[in-house]
């Protein structure tokens, strides 16, 4: 065991939870219940794809600060239907709302997250998840997963008013369980927003790269799988 941190910080979507799996079981779902192939979608796994693309590049806005929380929910249907040349703006509304209300309730998890979080608590860890995610949201996905009681503290962007990799999240953060930065690692599967930010803000930090995609960056420590934590904390 290496340096001994008294906080943990988790990222939840694409790091403990599933997101692409609970994602996409969802959209197929509304595919299917929304009947979408009579509208014109006629491949959805293709449509799955242009959805992930544009919800990237709104979050990316959101987090920028371009746009605001209800239009990113709306416009990654919306411009994924017009991928498919379909312009319907009550469809588009229609599938936010039902997206939002199927998604968090999907309960997989990424390979070893609970085995890994039973083994921190094991250790006497104190865990806690700081997440871009929406406050209701992020709850809900906790609670279907069965990780909820894990974490000490749940801090979001709506309840710090702050956005990782933003320095703010991370000070709330610290203000919230009374830390220093020497105590906290951040453990997240973005580059550019959970690990430069623990960066940024003096935090250690472990990027989670399950897919070992290629870098220039130089985070405290690197896995490909949850499991390697135990190697390290």
């Amino acid at each position: 065991m290496n340096k001994k941190y008294k906080h943990i910080f988790f990222d939840l979507d694409h790091t403990l939870w599933d997101f692409d799996r609970n994602s996409a079981y969802t959209l197929r779902r509304l595919h299917t219940e929304h009947k979408l192939a009579d509208h014109g979608v006629d491949d959805i796994e293709q449509f799955i794809l242009y959805y992930n693309e544009h919800n990237a590049k709104l979050w990316k806005r959101f987090r920028n600060g371009y746009i605001r929380r209800d239009e990113l929910r709306w416009k990654r249907f919306w411009l994924a239907l017009l991928d498919f040349k379909i312009g319907n703006t009550n469809l588009a509304h229609e599938l936010s709302a039902a997206y939002l209300e199927v998604m968090p309730t999907q309960p997989h998890l990424t390979p070893h997250a609970k085995e890994v979080l039973d083994y921190l608590q094991e250790q006497d860890y104190t865990i806690h998840l700081m997440t871009n995610g929406f406050e209701l949201t992020q709850k809900m996905k906790l609670q279907y997963s069965g990780i909820a009681n894990y974490f000490h503290e749940i801090i979001t962007s709506e309840k710090s008013y702050g956005l990782k990799p933003h320095p703010s999240i991370y000070e709330y953060a610290m203000e919230t369980v009374c830390c220093e930065k020497e105590d906290c690692i951040m453990i997240g599967d973005a580059l550019d927003v959970d690990i430069a930010g623990a960066m940024n803000i003096g935090w250690d930090q472990i990027y989670y790269n399950p897919h070992k995609e290629q870098h220039d960056k130089k985070p405290t420590y690197e896995v490909a799988c949850l499991s390697d934590l135990k190697g390290i904390l």
